[in-house]
């Protein structure tokens, strides 16, 4: 059986712990190969500092060209969203704890999704868009909302059913030694 930490946190097993890291190492290798490759174009696209202006003009393209673009955008790092939370090793069941999970797991996909961008200025054919980071961040945000609270039922679920019944005591009464350590107390 598994021990609880302070603040009622549910510790996720090492096995699983390596998987999500395997995991996440892997997703990040991908992401790395889609956004860092070089581009073989004649021209380079202008950096887009201007926040919401990409995804304006994905909307302008069209009702199948936006939903392809954002959900490229949402897509791309939302894994990071589940895994990362994996990987610390808790699944925090209280609201405090849950709230600062979702702000660090968004913080640490803003920071992957900057530091992407800043790759790209090195690659030729790619360009920084700051619109591709704000969607990236709200991927992970979604997709941490969406599927880190099933996981926190389900593993309280578990704990509770492996733990068994709770042994039910009808009557506690006073012990054997009760009376003779009464009275040793009452001769000092």
């Amino acid at each position: 059986m598994q021990r609880q930490e302070a603040g009622h946190s549910a510790v996720i097993p090492l096995r699983h712990r390596t998987l999500s890291g395997a995991l996440l190492a892997a997703h990040l290798l991908l992401v790395g190969w889609l956004t860092l490759r070089p581009l073989d174009v004649p021209w380079a696209a202008a950096a887009n500092l201007t926040p919401l202006e990409g995804i304006r003009a994905a909307l302008e393209a069209g009702p199948v060209e936006a939903a392809r673009r954002i959900g490229e955008g949402l897509a791309l790092l939302a894994p990071l969203g589940v895994l990362l939370p994996l990987i610390s090793g808790r699944i925090t069941p209280s609201a405090p704890a849950a709230w600062s999970s979702l702000a660090r797991t968004a913080a640490a996909g803003a920071l992957v999704s900057v530091g992407i961008g800043m790759l790209q200025t090195a690659v030729p054919g790619r360009a920084v868009d700051i619109d591709s980071a704000l969607l990236n961040t709200a991927g992970v945000v979604l997709a941490h909302l969406a599927v880190v609270p099933a996981l926190r039922a389900r593993r309280r679920r578990s704990r509770i059913l492996s733990q068994g019944a709770t042994p039910r005591i009808t009557r506690v009464g006073l012990g054997p030694w009760t009376d003779v350590l009464s009275a040793v107390q009452r001769e000092y």
